[in-house]
């Protein structure tokens, strides 16, 4: 029973962490649970996805292509409150301004917005919004969200963290292999149920391209300062969900 209760409190950090769900738990979350609920992003992700679903579900019927993707990415974003949005924005100021490992981190907590962010996020927005006007099925909408999140649910786990404080270390140090592993498993559930629906092929194809961006994002951050951030965890969000919603829209065969 009390087993039980642990795994529940796990999942509602996670909804509480990444969502704008308002917190249910009325006490302050242990770091611990904070670890354990890195297994439950991407389960996360799912929920997320199956509002997509259906909400493009009432939206086809109703309205053009182009308004539909635009209330679906406003609610897409809308969900988790800008957060991994705004990881986006503050990830391209950092990692491509400043001189030094330690001016890029300064940049990266800075809440001021720059070139550099308002390039990436409007490309960013441009390719989601184009790519949910373009996928073929409503269940494409229930992949990309899961992809996202269990790139930054391995991230966490497995990748050292920049900073000596703050949420995103307290995260990066109860989390380990198993929280990486539970959150694969989670994530290849779903995708392994819509298969059928969307296609192998695609189906691999937005895992391929969500894991490649995300592999690029981190590899290119460890060479640009000694670790990940909670920006960079937004981000890796962010790029994985726009690559995964861009290879789904391709034509591919069921």
């Amino acid at each position: 029973m009390r087993s039980v209760r642990t795994l529940l409190i796990n999942v509602v950090v996670a909804f509480q962490f990444l969502t704008i769900v308002p917190p249910p738990l009325r006490r302050p979350v242990t770091p611990r649970e904070l670890g354990n609920s890195v297994t439950f992003f991407p389960l996360v992700g799912l929920t997320i996805g199956l509002l997509l679903f259906a909400l493009r579900q009432l939206l086809a019927p109703v309205f053009p292509p182009s308004v539909a993707a635009a209330v679906l990415l406003a609610v897409w974003i809308a969900c988790s409150g800008a957060l991994h949005f705004d990881g986006l924005l503050d990830t391209a100021d950092g990692l491509l301004g400043g001189h030094t490992p330690k001016d890029r981190l300064r940049i990266l907590r800075d809440t001021r917005v720059g070139s550099f962010a308002v390039a990436a996020g409007c490309a960013l927005l441009l390719l989601k919004f184009a790519a949910l006007q373009a996928v073929g099925t409503a269940t494409a909408l229930i992949v990309a969200p899961i992809l996202g999140r269990w790139w930054t649910s391995v991230a966490v786990a497995l990748f050292p963290y920049a900073r000596a404080e703050g949420t995103g270390r307290q995260l990066n140090e109860n989390a380990g292999w198993p929280q990486a592993l539970g959150a694969t498993a989670i994530a290849l559930a779903p995708l392994g149920l819509l298969s059928p629906t969307l296609g192998i092929a695609a189906v691999g194809a937005s895992v391929i391209a969500a894991s490649f961006s995300a592999w690029l994002l981190i590899r290119f951050s460890l060479a640009r300062i000694p670790g990940l951030t909670g920006d960079i965890y937004g981000a890796l969000c962010e790029i994985g969900e726009t690559a995964a919603i861009v290879a789904l829209a391709a034509n591919w065969p069921v």
